[in-house]
């Protein structure tokens, strides 16, 4: 075992020499080596004769790849920190480098203003494990079939989380607009998960009625209800040995919640219509587009029941927040599209992609899909400009963001009289914009002082 010395030191591992000069120009500071290589064959022979902090590679590396070389620094030393770098790091690249303990995944691209940073922070972490003198662990890969288009680095963070979690039995809440991915993602943990090779049974909670929803989750009995020709098996038994995915989680009813919390804390479950009690080993991953703290605080969703499922919670970015990934969905969507129905190639111009990346998306990526599906039925040449792409009008987004404002509004009224508290929040935020100048307040809102006055009285 090689001794560690007091300055820190980083691995720069590239092909191409103009790289390897500038990261070592760009990363030189006070008590940091910098050791370099263009061969990965090299990079496994000094990381087994030298303490080395932190690899920076490339996984584009001869004689054998980045991935290859994060697996074989991780065997012969676990506390080294590894960040790989690709021009356009795949989904699986970035998951499958987390499970195998890669610190970080970073674009080529984005290195002149991400890599001083994510480094500092690497060499922190490293000396801290020093000091502690832990190690990470270091798990299988595997090669996953969902694919996730984006190169965004809050998608990037998402794969990275779906790396870690992936590996656990953990529950796992999926969150995010309508739209953005929720099942994707619920997929990519099943995928990469010790159970992929079981399979991942989904349940919408939202589209099946409530006198339903139980035998759905835990099947019936011959003659348990009108209707019930014959025993049915449920998504929990379904599911044995795999993933139970219940989509829209925050629209499952308070007296269904009662009974899969039971599940959740001893495993157990019977038909609707039997008295035997029957187990099934399930990983449970949920997704909402609701606010679920909200639900529980409005008395909608229980408590106990919330954090049993938010164990870990995945946050979707909407693509508002991610538009630098627009280019890349949409001309995946456009060469699915015209593959699928048989369609000669179109193009898309740089002023429609302009024009996509100035939208905002409230339909999030389905939204888009959907525009490229209409743009290609309408295409009267074979290259899109912006005139090609029905973006949703001003009229329809003001729509869509108002009913949004709404959903939001009703999610966190108390309950009881609605009507009159979202009444009194809006008074007091008109008060606000007006810089508490009661006359203007009535003034904007078309109503007396007196009346304002009122329904501001406590």
């Amino acid at each position: 075992m090689p001794q560690k010395p007091t300055e820190q030191v980083v691995l720069i591992v590239d092909q191409e020499i103009e790289f390897l000069d500038w990261a070592t120009k760009h990363l030189a500071a006070k008590d940091l080596k910098i050791l370099r290589t263009d061969n990965a064959e090299n990079a496994v022979k000094i990381t087994g004769k030298t303490h080395i902090d932190v690899v920076l590679s490339s996984i584009d590396l001869q004689p054998f790849d980045g991935m290859e070389l994060l697996g074989k620094i991780k065997a012969q030393s676990p506390s080294t920190l590894v960040i790989l770098i690709a021009g356009f790091p795949t989904t699986g690249q970035v998951i499958e480098a987390t499970q195998r303990g890669a610190h970080d995944v970073l674009r080529k691209e984005s290195l002149a203003f991400e890599l001083r940073p994510v480094l500092e922070s690497a060499l922190q972490l490293a000396e801290d494990r020093r000091a502690a003198d832990t190690s990470p662990s270091i798990h299988p890969s595997y090669d996953g079939r969902v694919k996730i288009i984006g190169v965004s680095r809050a998608l990037q963070d998402v794969f990275k989380i779906v790396g870690r979690v992936a590996r656990s039995d953990a529950p796992v809440l999926v969150s995010g607009e309508s739209g953005s991915g929720k099942e994707l993602i619920a997929k990519a943990i099943h995928e990469y998960s010790p159970r992929r090779l079981k399979e991942m049974i989904p349940l919408n909670c939202g589209a099946i009625p409530e006198n339903l929803l139980e035998s759905e989750l835990f099947g019936h009995e011959k003659g348990s209800f009108t209707g019930a020709i014959a025993r049915r098996a449920g998504r929990f038994e379904q599911a044995d040995g795999g993933t139970l995915f219940l989509d829209e989680i925050g629209d499952m009813p308070l007296s269904i919640q009662v009974k899969l919390l039971r599940v959740l804390q001893d495993g157990s479950f019977s038909r609707v219509g039997s008295n035997e009690t029957l187990t099934s080993d399930v990983r449970i991953i949920t997704a909402t587009h609701k606010d679920l703290a909200s639900e529980v605080a409005a008395g909608r969703f229980r408590e106990d029941l919330y954090y049993r499922l938010n164990v870990v919670e995945v946050r979707i970015p909407p693509l508002r927040d991610r538009k630098e990934d627009i280019p890349l969905l949409a001309e995946y969507f456009l060469q699915k599209i015209t593959r699928k129905n048989g369609m000669a190639r179109i193009l898309l111009s740089q002023e429609a992609i302009a024009a996509m990346q100035s939208h905002n998306w409230p339909g999030n990526v389905r939204e888009l899909e959907n525009t490229i599906a209409r743009a290609c039925a309408l295409a009267s040449s074979s290259v899109l400009l912006p005139a090609d792409i029905p973006l949703a009008t001003s009229t329809i987004a003001s729509r869509i963001k108002l009913d949004d404002a709404i959903d939001r509004i009703l999610n966190s009224a108390p309950s009881g009289n609605i009507i009159n508290w979202v009444i009194s929040q809006l008074a007091q935020r008109a008060v606000e914009l007006s810089d508490s100048d009661l006359k203007q307040t009535s003034i904007n809102l078309g109503i007396s002082q007196q009346e304002l006055k009122k329904i501001l009285a406590p």
